[in-house]
């Protein structure tokens, strides 16, 4: 799949290697079935060549638009890809939808100050944001701090620079709907599977890679 995204493209190795930071013989290596991949390196591919991470494990392209009306999707309570990272817990639902225009997430907040935090996160796209339980801070790199209470919500810029902030005791809990891509939200804020996680039974986790196996001489 990623030697025929590529040529879809008209890159060569070296481009997709500007792209993903891996050495071209590696990715070589990936093309050719010879090594096996991790989830976040799987991850890192796909927002380098800026396609949905499922589309390396042989989805199809994208239908044309007609052919995707009327579809749909139901996540049970818990249900999803869960997506851990140092300030934040995502849960994506849905996730058995291909080409999705909007990203929903779930997101618990960890971080209780911008200094544990640390640097702020961006990426492409727009960002409608909810506040499902407890309060929050939304810093920004363009305006002042603002304080948002449950039932409170705001709409931004995702390529500004940002940063949501528990800002009460307890569970501080969020929905946000982004457009762009799960991978691109996923490499924004350097997420891996979370421990334990079992995703949904509509949207099953994707496998490693097998490693090819070599035939014998008739």
């Amino acid at each position: 799949m990623l030697k025929k995204l590529r040529i879809q493209r008209g890159w060569t190795l070296k481009e997709v290697s500007r792209r993903t930071g891996y050495p071209v013989s590696t990715l070589s290596k990936i093309e050719n079935d010879r090594v096996s991949l991790t989830y976040d390196k799987l991850t890192r591919i796909s927002a380098g060549l800026e396609v949905d991470f499922s589309s390396l494990f042989g989805a199809q392209e994208a239908a044309p638009e007609t052919a995707l009306q009327g579809r749909r999707s139901i996540a049970r309570a818990g249900e999803g890809r869960s997506i851990e990272s140092k300030n934040y817990l995502h849960l994506y639902p849905a996730t058995e939808l291909l080409h999705k225009r909007i990203i929903p997430i779930v997101v618990d907040i960890r971080a209780r100050s911008l200094e544990e935090f640390g640097e702020l996160v961006r990426h492409s796209g727009e960002e409608y944001c909810y506040v499902l339980e407890g309060e929050i801070e939304l810093h920004t790199s363009a305006y002042a701090p603002v304080r948002l209470k449950a039932g409170d919500s705001i709409y931004f810029d995702s390529t500004m620079g940002h940063a949501y902030i528990a800002a009460s005791d307890g569970p501080c809990r969020v929905l946000g709907v982004c457009s762009g891509t799960e991978s691109q939200m996923i490499a924004a804020v350097g997420g891996t599977h979370a421990a334990g996680d079992q995703p949904a039974q509509s949207a099953p986790a994707p496998h490693k890679p097998k490693r090819a196996r070599r035939r014998r001489p008739v």
